[in-house]
């Protein structure tokens, strides 16, 4: 999974499965979860295909992903 650094925040890279994201940041299931995306039975499809049909603004839901992982990176 590739992930981009802007501002103060990583940025999920949208091609990156849910699987991928559950596996790196095992707390992005709470997000998945708020946005109502598939995490189990869709979890090898692509955040931005995921959010697609799951109906999920792809912009907020990358927001609350990035505020998930930065949370639980070792402060600096």
């Amino acid at each position: 999974m590739t992930m981009t650094k802007t501002h103060e925040f990583p940025t999920i890279d949208t091609a990156a499965t849910v699987n991928e994201i559950l596996a790196q940041h095992p707390a992005a299931v709470s997000a998945f979860n708020t946005f109502g995306v598939d995490a189990c039975c869709g979890g090898d499809a692509s955040l931005d295909e995921a959010a697609r049909r799951d109906g999920a603004d792809l912009g907020a839901l990358i927001t609350a992903l990035d505020a998930i992982i930065d949370q639980s990176r070792p402060s600096r």
